[in-house]
């Protein structure tokens, strides 16, 4: 089995998956040609919506990422990461992999002690809550996961840790985005008020779902941002990774 074909049955695999799970971890291929990966989308996602953001990354990845023997691709809703097994390596969980901070600061007394109380009321949260947490603090909406198989104290650890990376990266800006390797945190300011006025811990608000998904004549289209790691490239002759 050639690489691209193992990439084909990862990605295939995945995409049964995704309609009915969040997370799924899986190995795909033989001995010589091997890839172990996993897909995670957001915990308020609903299971169709996980589906159409799972289905949209082969794609991706077969554009982004041609021959790559290791990537990550990122949605606001959902990613994927793969590596050939023969380039697997133990990486920190607290990895930072990508940030994104508002340029618009937040002059505002007092902010930072806000900021960083949500930022204390999500950590707990994500703890017990599966892995998952949304807190609406006073003008504040944090939103926090962890990878699916990460334990609670680990996971509360790696978002402690990327609160702080926010705070440090960061500063007062109004919104900011830090993606470490077994987690993420995202943190929006609303002077006006917070959209969505659910509670925190509830899983089912609309909010920050994905940005955009528009299907018409076999194409997708995706409004919102993506980012995507490529560590290494196969030096090996063949003719992409997938095709759909």
């Amino acid at each position: 089995m050639s690489y691209s074909e193992s990439l084909h049955s990862f990605f295939e695999e995945l995409i049964s998956k995704s309609s009915g799970e969040k997370f799924y971890k899986t190995t795909a291929g033989d001995d010589k040609n091997g890839i172990s990966g996993l897909f995670q989308c957001r915990g308020d996602l609903s299971n169709d919506d996980c589906y159409k953001c799972i289905t949209s990354l082969p794609e991706m990845s077969n554009s982004l990422c041609d021959k790559a023997v290791s990537a990550r691709i990122q949605l606001y809703g959902c990613y994927v990461h793969y590596e050939a097994d023969e380039f697997v390596e133990e990486r920190s969980k607290f990895e930072l992999l990508h940030k994104i901070c508002d340029q618009k600061k937040a002059e505002v007394l007092g902010f930072e002690e806000l900021r960083d109380a949500a930022f204390a009321a999500v950590e707990s949260g994500v703890t017990d809550g599966g892995g998952y947490y949304k807190e609406n603090y006073e003008l504040i909406q944090v939103i926090a996961q962890c990878e699916g198989d990460l334990g609670g104290c680990d996971c509360g650890e790696c978002v402690r840790v990327a609160a702080q990376t926010a705070q440090e990266e960061c500063g007062t800006s109004f919104s900011g985005k830090i993606y470490l390797d077994s987690c993420f945190i995202s943190y929006g300011y609303y002077p006006d008020g917070i959209p969505d006025k659910g509670k925190g811990h509830n899983n089912n608000s609309n909010t920050g779902k994905l940005v955009a998904i528009v299907v018409g004549g076999g194409v997708a289209l995706f409004i919102g941002y993506l980012f995507f790691m490529s560590i290494q490239k196969l030096g090996k002759k063949e003719d992409g990774m997938y095709k759909s």
